[in-house]
Formats: structure tokens, sequence, C-alpha cells
């Protein structure tokens, strides 16, 4: 399954929210400090809710550690800075996507050494970015998509009434 890699972040309700997106997509969390706020954070809690008990995550020194850790993966770089849209690209169902800082993104030395792998979701000129958790969700579901929805076509049900 996907991995969804956040590069120092520094928010926790949006780390929650990513968190929850991963459970509920069956991707992996990877997390590669410093982070800005500490795991127990109630707002982290609060925007997991309980799905945080089910998350496959896990924490790295730096990203020195996480390339170590992850030797021969493809790992794509999500910046605003990208020459490649996320939807020219083709995912495969083990990639890592990496997300920057909310405040300043991937560093530049990291996203010049893998500038073929850069990619950026299209906005607006002069905005200068979208929330984070929005924008893992905007690429992780494109991952998704691109690999036919692979083990997530479960059909709900309505609560009273049925189909």
């Amino acid at each position: 399954m996907p991995g969804i890699v956040l590069h120092e972040p520094e928010i926790p309700a949006n780390t929650g929210n990513i968190g929850r997106t991963c459970v509920a997509t069956g991707a992996s969390l990877h997390l590669i400090e410093p982070l800005g706020f500490q795991l127990t954070e109630r707002n982290l809690k609060r925007a997991g809710m309980d799905y945080w008990k089910r998350l496959d995550v896990t924490r790295y020194i730096n990203y020195r550690e996480f390339m170590e850790r992850h030797k021969g993966a493809t790992v794509w770089y999500a910046t605003t800075k990208a020459r490649r849209v996320y939807t020219d690209v083709r995912f495969g169902m083990d990639d890592l996507v990496m997300f920057g800082a909310e405040s300043c993104g991937i560093p530049e030395e990291i996203l010049h050494a893998n500038r073929e792998h850069c990619i950026r979701i299209p906005m607006l000129p002069g905005e200068r970015s979208l929330n984070l958790s929005n924008s893992v969700a905007i690429v992780l579901y494109e991952m998704l998509r691109q690999n036919h929805f692979e083990g997530l076509l479960e059909y709900g049900e309505l609560h009273r009434l049925h189909w």
C-alpha cells in the first residue's frame, strides 16, 4: 500500500487528519523529526479521533534515517515549485509521497537532489499553497485511483434504509 511521508510537520491537527486519511485508505504514515508537537497532544488525537490507534505510523530521527530505511523505494516529493503535475506521473501502490512542513515545505536541497520525482498540485498563480491535509488527500486518492482503488471498493449501507 502507499505511504505518506511528512517531513518535519508543525501542526498537530493536520497530522491527525492525515493519519485518519491513511487509516481509511490503508496507507502508512512516516513522520520525519523534528515534529512541531508531541504525538500525545490533544489536537492530534482530536483530529485523528479513534483512528490513530489503528494507524501504521513510523518515526524517523531525520531524512537520512528515512532514506536509509527505504533504499530502493520510489519517493515522490510534493512541492509548489515542481514542474510536473501529480496527475502526469504513474504511481505504484508501494510508492511513498513526501510533503514538507506547513511553513516552509521540503528543504530545497532535498528537492534539487530529487528533481525528477518532484510533483505539484495546480493552483492559480500567486497562491502560496493548499492546506497540508487537503494536499495529502488529493495526491493519495490519485495514487489509489491510478491503481483502481485496489482493496478499497467496499460499498456502504444506509443507516435506516437499504439500497
